[in-house]
């Protein structure tokens, strides 16, 4: 019964790209015919459409005018579909995602959210860092297929591409949250992140950063290799074939604003006749590439409007209670010339607990930030930040694990569930502040180094497990995106 099933569903998506196909031809026949009616080229180059003269041809293809701005309601039906079809596939294919519907809702939400803590989720390794990755590179295409204003953006150094695929990243990064732990996710629907191994952080970090990684390699084939094909053969199913298997993500995200999956938004489709000529003059130069404006910048560096930094952070608790060594993300808002509010989420692995013992920290803070040189290479700053710090520790008992586990597998059910028999857990979450000076390093408007930044921080939490973490002193080094400089 499980193959024909196979088969039903490979054979309606066969007959699917069959339709698709067909109906892609006929609309292209038409653009193309529409198109020749203008052989003299005198079309602008403007925003919303743009004439190209095919090397050798009279025809002339014109991108649609799709207007300016971001199409927030495409974006939130593609949005909302794509997060249909992820948790439907959850449903049908996961029984311990089904069980989770019984009991209360919002209670079951709240507790799946409040038991968030370290990396690990318990996933293989091809959930986290591939298929996870290949959800941030969809969202992100949804976001770029309703950004009207960087339709066209091909990857090169140019600030225009780069500043696409960062919008997009920020918007894979929104959604990926929404799926992890908003109102219609895996913490609601199922909530799964309430049980061991399921709370760490891992989808949250991976989705959005190896996801732009993605997006950049889909860019890069496409540019260097579908292009490329696409020039020299005519053969329109066997482009269709490379556009849609090397661009997977992409592919996907077309599905999800049902389109083919080998559309493309900025040249003729792979049935139109002048899809070659446009490729050749494209890569030829003849068709001028979309560019940012050149901002002017108050300094050498330039004022950024927004930063965004990946930080490494060591704290010391005192020599009785241990280290911790971890990192996070940081978030600036640009308030004023001198001011900033800064967003800071970081967790770390604590050291020193003992044999057959772990634990982990999460801090969430916010508040202020103060810069004496804002456009200088090197910025001195000082920061007073407000939040909340969470505190976790476990002991095991290996001898009862290894019992249970083997009990698991004789049984053919998952070990997981025997885990709160041989480990004993303790949590304490409470409020926080940290006080701290540092110093930015700028390499050029874009990019800038947090050579050192120290802070001390206090907190107002039991004791865990016998330990206080209520006193430490952190050393922060970052790498720091700024915008708004290019």
């Amino acid at each position: 019964m499980r193959f024909w099933r196979k088969c039903s569903c490979w054979l309606l998506c066969f007959l699917f790209g069959v339709f698709c196909a067909k109906a892609q031809l006929m609309e292209e026949r038409s653009e193309g015919a529409e198109g020749a009616s203008s052989p003299d080229g005198s079309g602008s180059a403007g925003a919303a459409a743009r004439s190209v003269r095919p090397a050798g041809h009279a025809e002339i293809w014109m991108r649609p005018d799709r207007g300016s701005g971001v199409d927030w309601d495409g974006l939130g039906r593609q949005s909302s579909f794509f997060l249909g079809v992820q948790h439907a596939f959850r449903l049908a294919t996961e029984p311990g995602t089904r069980a989770g519907l019984r009991g209360p809702f919002f209670g079951g939400w709240m507790d799946s959210v409040k038991s968030l803590h370290g990396w690990s989720d318990g996933d293989p390794f091809y959930v986290n860092y591939i298929g996870h990755p290949m959800q941030g590179a969809v969202s992100g295409y949804i976001w770029t297929h309703n950004d009207r204003d960087y339709t066209g953006a091909e990857i090169g150094r140019n600030s225009f591409y780069w500043k696409s695929r960062l919008r997009a990243t920020a918007y894979s990064w929104a959604y990926g949250t929404m799926f992890e732990i908003g109102p219609f996710s895996e913490a609601s629907i199922g909530k799964i992140q309430r049980l061991y191994p399921q709370q760490g952080f891992v989808d949250h970090v991976v989705t959005p950063v190896i996801g732009f990684g993605w997006m950049i390699g889909e860019d890069a084939l496409d540019k260097y290799v579908i292009q490329r094909f696409e020039e020299r053969f005519e053969n329109p199913y066997l482009r269709l074939i490379v556009r849609g298997a090397l661009n997977p993500s992409r592919s996907f995200a077309n599905a999800m604003r049902f389109k083919v999956p080998w559309a493309r938004d900025d040249r003729p489709g792979v049935f139109s006749p002048l899809l070659s000529s446009f490729v050749a003059d494209k890569r030829a130069g003849a068709i001028a590439r979309r560019e940012s404006p050149r901002r002017q910048l108050i300094g050498a560096f330039g004022i950024s409007s927004f930063e965004l930094s990946a930080t490494v952070r060591p704290i010391l608790y005192g020599k009785s209670n241990g280290a911790c060594v971890g990192g996070g993300g940081e978030a600036a808002f640009r308030l004023n010339a001198t001011w900033q509010l800064v967003a800071d989420v970081s967790g770390c692995m604590l050291n020193g607990l003992g044999p057959d013992r772990s634990g982990d920290t999460l801090s969430y803070l916010f508040g202020p930030r103060w810069s004496a040189r804002p456009s200088s290479r090197l910025n001195p700053y000082a920061h007073f930040l407000v939040g909340g710090l969470k505190v976790t520790h476990e002991k095991v008992d290996p001898v009862l694990r290894d019992q249970l586990t083997r009990t698991a597998r004789q049984q053919g059910r998952d070990a997981y569930e025997d885990h709160a028999r041989y480990a004993q857990n303790w949590t304490a979450n409470g409020f926080s502040m940290a006080a701290g000076t540092g110093m930015d390093l700028r390499l050029n408007p874009v990019v800038a180094l947090r050579i050192a930044n120290l802070e001390y921080r206090r907190s107002w939490l039991p004791p865990v497990n016998g330990r206080s973490y209520n006193n430490g002193m952190a050393l922060t080094i970052a790498v720091v995106l700024r915008t708004g400089t290019w």
